[in-house]
Order: C-alpha cells, then sequence, then structure tokens
C-alpha cells in the first residue's frame, strides 16, 4: 500500500474520531455486534483459511480462534455500561468541599500489529478491546498467514465503520510505513526482535504501546505430581497448533526421579491423541513456513529422541517430538522453539529449578505440576512470569477475567476483557472544587 493511502485513511479515522462518533455507547455496541455477525455469519470461511495458512484442525481453529472471540465480544457487551462509568474517589478533608472522579475515553487511532500463529484472533481479541474501549482501528494482519490476512481484509468493511476501522495488508515495509504515522495507541503481538522495533519507533512519537511477545515458558513437574495426567496436559498444550504458540510449554524440568515415568506416559499421550502416523491426523497442524521448517528440523539433534523425529518438507510437517539428554548450553534452550519439538531436562531439588529459571529472562507462562501446596508457594514467591498455571496449560489465557499479558523480555501491558478496556482507554481524572470557601493562607505572601 502506498503511503498515501495510508495517510488518506488516517484522516478519515482521525475526523471520525473528532466527530464523537466512536465515544457513543451504541456506536461501540454496533461494531462489537457487528464483529460477532461476521464470525457467526463467516466461521467456515474463517476456519478454512486458517486450514490453509497453517493445517489447523476445524475444532481446533473454533475453540481457539473464533469461539474464543466470540466470548470476549459477548463479555465486553455485558460489561460495557459499568466500564464507562466514571469511578468516584473520596477526598481528603484539605480538598474539600469538591468531588472527584476518572472517566475512561478513547485514546484515539489505534494501531493493531497481529501475528501469524493465531492470525484472526490475535488480531480480533484486541481489536474488540479497542472498539469496546471507543478507539477507532487500524489492523495489520500478517503477511505470513496470507489466506487469514486477505479474508480478514474482504469482511471487516462489511460488517465494521468503514471511516473508523481499517484493514491494510502488506509485508514489513508496510508495518514500518504505519509506525512511522502517528497513532495514539499501537499494540503489537509477535517476537522480541521485532518487539524492539515497534517499541523504538512507537518512542519517536511518544506513542504507548502494548508488546505482547514470548519467550521460553518453563513448565515444572515435582515429585508430588500426578505424572499421567501431567503428561497429558503438557502434550496438549505443547502440539496445539504445532507447538506455535507463545505460551505453550517451551521445556520441562522433571524431578530427576520422575524422568522415566514421565517420558512414557508423554510418549502415550502423544500416540493416544494423533495415533502411530500423526501425519494422517485430523487434529495436528503444520509449520507455517518452510524458513520456520528449516529453522526446526535444525533443532532436532539436540538431544536423545524419546518419540517423534520425523519430517516432510514438502508438507510442511514435523511430528510431536520429544527430546530428553539435552544440554542447557543448546541453541534449543537459548531461544523460543516455536515449534513442535519439546526438551525434557533432570531438576535435583525445586530450588535449583527456581534458580535455573531466575537466571534467565522472565517468560510469558509459567506451568507447574504438584501436589504439594507448598510447593505451589514456593514457585509463586520465587519465580517471575507474566502468568501462572498450576496443573494444566495455556487455559489461563482463555477466560477475559483474567488479565493477560508478558513482564520484561516477554512483554509490556495487560489484555483481555476488563484489562484490554484499560488498556487503550486514558483514565482522565477530574476535580471539581467549589469556589467557596477561598482561604487566604493558601495563596502568597506566605506566614513565617
Amino acid at each position: 500500500m502506498l503511503n498515501t493511502d495510508i495517510t488518506e485513511k488516517l484522516k478519515t479515522h482521525r475526523a471520525t474520531f473528532a466527530a464523537g462518533t466512536t465515544r457513543t455507547l451504541s456506536w461501540r455496541r454496533e461494531q462489537l455486534q457487528g464483529l460477532r455477525n461476521l464470525i457467526d455469519e463467516h466461521a467456515e470461511d474463517i476456519h478454512k483459511a486458517l486450514k490453509q495458512d497453517l493445517g489447523k484442525p476445524a475444532l481446533e481453529a473454533k475453540v481457539s480462534e473464533t469461539d474464543y472471540t466470540k466470548a470476549e465480544i459477548k463479555h465486553a457487551l455485558k460489561n460495557l455500561k459499568k466500564w464507562t462509568k466514571p469511578e468516584k474517589r473520596r477526598l481528603p478533608l484539605r480538598l474539600r468541599p469538591g468531588n472527584a472522579y476518572f472517566k475512561n475515553e478513547p485514546y484515539g487511532v489505534a494501531l493493531i500489529i497481529g501475528p501469524w500463529n493465531f492470525p484472526f484472533q490475535l488480531i480480533a481479541a484486541p481489536l474488540v478491546s479497542a472498539l469496546a474501549a471507543g478507539n477507532c482501528v487500524v489492523l495489520k494482519p500478517s503477511e505470513i498467514a496470507s489466506s487469514t490476512s486477505t479474508l480478514m481484509a474482504n469482511l471487516i468493511p462489511e460488517y465494521l465503520d468503514k471511516n473508523a476501522v481499517a484493514v491494510i495488508e502488506g509485508d514489513a515495509d508496510t508495518a514500518q510505513r504505519l509506525l512511522a504515522e502517528q497513532f495514539d495507541y499501537i499494540f503489537y503481538t509477535g517476537n522480541s526482535n521485532i518487539g524492539r522495533q515497534v517499541l523504538s519507533a512507537a518512542a519517536q512519537n511518544l506513542t504507548p504501546a502494548t508488546l505482547e511477545l514470548g519467550g521460553k515458558c518453563p513448565c515444572i513437574v515435582d515429585e508430588s505430581a500426578n505424572l499421567k495426567v501431567a503428561a497429558r496436559r503438557i502434550v496438549w498444550g505443547k502440539f496445539l497448533n504445532a507447538g506455535q504458540t507463545c505460551v505453550a510449554p517451551d521445556y520441562v524440568l522433571v524431578k530427576d526421579s520422575c524422568e522415566e515415568e514421565l517420558l512414557h506416559y508423554m510418549a502415550e499421550a502423544v500416540k493416544s491423541f494423533y495415533g502411530r502416523a500423526p501425519e494422517a491426523s485430523k487434529d495436528y497442524g503444520r509449520i507455517v513456513n518452510s524458513k520456520h521448517f528449516d529453522r526446526l528440523t535444525g533443532l532436532l539433534t539436540a538431544g536423545t529422541i524419546v518419540t517423534g523425529g520425523q519430517y516432510d518438507r514438502s508438507q510442511l510437517y514435523i511430528s510431536p517430538t520429544i527430546l530428553r539428554d539435552v544440554s542447557t548450553e543448546a541453541t534449543i534452550m537459548q531461544e523460543e522453539i516455536f515449534g513442535p519439538i519439546l526438551p525434557v531436562l533432570r531438576m535435583k531439588t525445586l530450588a535449583s529449578a527456581a534458580d535455573f529459571n531466575r537466571a534467565r529472562p522472565k517468560p510469558l507462562a509459567f506451568y507447574l505440576f504438584s501436589s504439594s501446596r507448598q510447593n505451589h508457594k514456593f514457585v509463586l514467591q520465587n519465580t517471575s512470569s507474566g502468568g501462572v498455571c498450576i496443573n494444566d496449560t495455556i487455559l489461563q489465557l482463555t477466560t477475559p477475567r483474567l488479565p493477560f499479558g508478558g513482564v520484561g523480555e516477554s512483554g509490556m501491558g495487560r489484555y483481555h476483557g476488563k484489562a484490554g478496556f484499560d488498556t487503550f482507554s486514558n483514565p482522565k481524572t477530574i476535580l471539581k472544587r467549589k469556589t467557596w470557601p477561598d482561604p487566604e493562607f493558601r495563596y502568597p505572601p506566605y506566614p513565617g
């Protein structure tokens, strides 16, 4: 897209916002209902596009992309009136008589840049938050998930206000041109390297930004865990979307006395979920492109293969793979895997596992499988992460009632539900005073 086209769209958006169109509750509800109608009427088209981009199974696409977004919309519509009400605050005696409150107001024109791994949901969910807060929005879907990007570009103008919501397709150059423009808020989901570029560009215009990044999400399994359940839930969370999930368990630290049993149950779970030939499973996805495929196959030699290890470049297929005997210095332990390969490492104590994780960048998610409340408390007090899930994986981000986001290198800012509304809102404070009394002692010349 030409720079002039981008500039013209932004002019239209700014005029719409300046006219006050997006501030009304009726407009916000209309847009949210329009997005819900889009999903209801084109769910099969969305699922088909996700299949073309990622080989995503239809049920997985429904649960993690379309139904997920509809749950966000339902929650926002239910709570929108409450969220937009002014919130009163009690004044100290020295400021009385008077009253104080704050009112959430939209920032203006927001830019949302989405990733390729959940290419519908990770554009649509922040869009829900931005619309609920009353913003105009420019959406930049990932060009890597081209089928989903094109579908959104075609459908969104049919269901949402064209003067307030636009989809701009393009590659990295288009993203750079967008970032050079003056936006009122930027919301980016993706990897940390591009996140740094986004934040740098935002700083040039002093634009506030939320970064939803990723990182190496650890999973600890101690000796008190139900190993069979732990294995099933770890395998499910890891190989969902063929491992291309920012909150997927990136590696497992298991108590050395439990390693053999856990690996046995994990191999069983892989076979139970995807059969003896996962390439034929209708419930298992594919790698997004050859570049990521080649990167991932280069990591398969990092340890001893417990199960998996097969691949087919022509099909962009890598089998669900579990590794053991992996060195902590190996490349696979230095970067986010973002694919269907799971290293399992031994730990001697829970304290040593906590130390191991503290020495590394803070992850987006932290998983612990344990029946010990004392160990739950220890991990919560001695580790830092965007979120924690105990005795399960992934599900911490599936409710709009919990804020979601990272910390440190895994991101900044929160969204989902009320947290998303707050992210795209400026809490404007208002103090109203009476003109009487007006004591002289507050004004110069000051006595004493």
